[in-house]
């Protein structure tokens, strides 16, 4: 978040994809202090980019107290992303990934955009693996649970490991 104007209003840098996914009375829970998250309530948003957002919030008025929220983390409730989830790679960052036939592999450390296709980034057994997050190996995604089952191609993660 960055502070905007003089009222308190703050920029909210967001990868959900559309404009419409936050609306006045949603809460944002901004890490203030690390594991630490604290309930705030938008009084408006304003729409300045797909990517941006220029928002109120209750009890904030003033540039000094938006300055506070300033490069802060921001969270949301899962229901608040629930269509959007399903369709954005950046929001699968810290989803589990399970392969149909090895299992669970680990957490989503980061996604990477090449071109039109999203990549993975897992680590397993110490070495870096990428995985295609292409709909033909992706078989659920549980935005509630944060997990990502998919059917890897055999060999897939062998190219990796086993080097």
């Amino acid at each position: 978040m960055a502070a905007h104007g003089l009222q308190g209003a703050v920029i909210l840098v967001h990868f959900a994809g559309t404009r419409t996914w936050l609306k006045p009375g949603d809460a944002l829970l901004v890490e203030m202090v690390r594991d630490s998250r604290i309930p705030y309530f938008v009084s408006s948003v304003k729409a300045t980019k797909d990517d941006e957002l220029i928002i109120t919030i209750e009890d904030i008025a003033t540039v000094e107290a938006a300055k506070r929220l300033v490069s802060k983390q921001v969270w949301v409730e899962a229901d608040m992303l629930k269509g959007i989830a399903r369709s954005s790679p950046l929001l699968w960052i810290g989803f589990t990934v399970s392969d149909v036939n090895k299992g669970v592999l680990g957490p989503i450390l980061d996604v990477v955009q090449t071109g039109k296709q999203w990549l993975a980034k897992l680590t397993i057994a110490d070495k870096e693996v990428l995985l295609p997050l292409v709909e033909q190996m992706i078989e659920k995604i549980d935005v509630r649970k944060q997990t990502i089952l998919m059917d890897l191609p055999e060999g897939l993660l062998e190219v990796y490991l086993n080097n």
